[in-house]
């Protein structure tokens, strides 16, 4: 259990770009949200109750348009919640709904829906996983579990859970993965089966994991510094994986941390980390919208953070020591 509790705003996520047209959001006299270029031509009309902190003229920072709402009249539709638009205005998809809002990237993924089914689209907006299984769950470690024949049971007035149905593992490309007959250390624990560790890496990439591999025990104690319970090394071991590499509007690798299961560390950007193209300069995700940082400067305010925490929480169990 954490001591520090963090707040979860809703949104649009964002991702990194170039030579983007400005849009931005405007919103109607009966504050409909729509999105409008910087000639004032309207690109998709104010039709959206947006719910999110979103102000008349905030830009459109992503490579795709994002309402986090219900569209004005219409049905909610199952588990589907917000709309995705091009830069052009061309409708996309809808998210997945999570967590009282629109689903979020993961691992390079967002979850949407189409016809009652799940699938997933990348941060360009393309469908890059077909929506075809009653639920799937987001990315993890490379692999996402799904069930076909399931549905939601309602558990108290805010949660809800999956019941029922047959279960299946998916990779990145969508497929079915069986788990494995005998299991190494190597392999991924998904409901206790195993399966092959998804990842493989060229030299440079290599390379780049190696930066973080030689600063793990540090990254490790400020990671865990604020933890409750005393953890053995084994417990605060990390991992560090490519989840992205390079493509069109995203000249970047991204590097996820897990923990010692393999689990994602449950932050929307605490220790995710961006390296550039060339694999030489890294930065630390500073915000939910993405935000990038130099490394090093990130490196010393969690440094700062951790060795004031210490002078709080004399008695905290897992002690962070700067060498």
């Amino acid at each position: 259990m954490k001591k520090i509790l963090l707040t979860i705003i809703l949104i649009p996520f964002i991702s990194f770009s170039q030579n983007k047209e400005d849009l931005h959001y405007f919103k109607s006299k009966d504050s409909l949200v729509g999105v409008k270029d910087k000639a004032g031509k309207i690109i998709v009309p104010a039709q959206f109750k947006v719910f999110s902190f979103l102000k008349d003229g905030d830009p459109v920072e992503g490579e795709t348009i994002l309402f986090d709402g219900s569209k004005d009249g219409e049905k909610p539709k199952k588990n589907a919640w917000g709309y995705v638009y091009d830069r052009n205005g061309k409708f996309l998809y809808q998210p997945f709904l999570y967590d009282n809002g629109t689903d979020y990237f993961t691992e390079g993924l967002r979850r949407l829906v189409k016809n009652g089914k799940v699938g997933f689209a990348d941060r360009n907006g393309k469908i890059v996983i077909e929506a075809k299984h009653d639920f799937v769950s987001p990315f993890n470690y490379g692999y996402a579990a799904f069930c076909d024949g399931c549905d939601w049971e309602k558990t108290n007035e805010e949660h809800r859970s999956i019941v029922g149905g047959k279960w299946g593992v998916m990779n990145v490309k969508g497929e079915t993965v069986q788990p494995l007959a005998k299991p190494t250390g190597q392999n991924v624990e998904i409901d206790s089966k195993y399966y092959p560790n998804p990842f493989q890496y060229n030299e440079k990439e290599k390379y780049i994991l190696q930066f973080f591999e030689k600063q793990k025990k540090k990254l490790s104690d400020l990671y865990y510094v604020n933890f409750y319970n005393k953890l053995s090394e084994n417990e605060k071991n990390l991992f560090f994986e490519i989840v992205e590499r390079p493509k069109e509007n995203f000249p970047y690798y991204r590097v996820n941390t897990y923990n010692y299961k393999k689990k994602d560390l449950d932050m929307l950007y605490r220790f995710k980390f961006l390296v550039s193209e060339d694999g030489k300069t890294f930065y630390a995700i500073e915000d939910y919208n993405d935000k990038k940082v130099p490394f090093e400067n990130w490196l010393k305010e969690e440094i700062k953070n951790a060795e004031d925490f210490q002078k709080e929480h004399k008695d905290n169990p897992n002690k962070f020591i700067n060498k």
